[in-house]
């Protein structure tokens, strides 16, 4: 998950919750807006959502290549049918 920076610079930061025993009860995002104390430091990295979904595109893309490997990977572990 990453810090997403919006237009009018409100940042969408990752939260996990966790249960006491730490077991993760869900993952969510909460908003920080200029001014908050934590606002300067989760800047640093946050992505647009434009250059969010670049990146998205561009894992899309090189994912091909890695889904065929997988894919083949797999065939190769399947017992043979008779």
């Amino acid at each position: 998950m990453y810090v997403i920076r919006l237009a009018d610079g409100t940042l969408r930061v990752p939260r996990s919750l966790a249960s006491e025993d730490g077991r993760l009860i869900g993952n969510a995002y909460v908003d920080v807006e200029p001014g908050d104390p934590d606002y300067d430091r989760w800047l640093k990295e946050s992505l647009t959502e434009e250059e969010l979904a670049e990146r998205r595109e561009r894992w899309q893309e090189g994912d091909e290549e890695l889904e065929r490997e997988f894919l083949a990977f797999k065939a190769e572990q399947e017992p043979e049918r008779g």
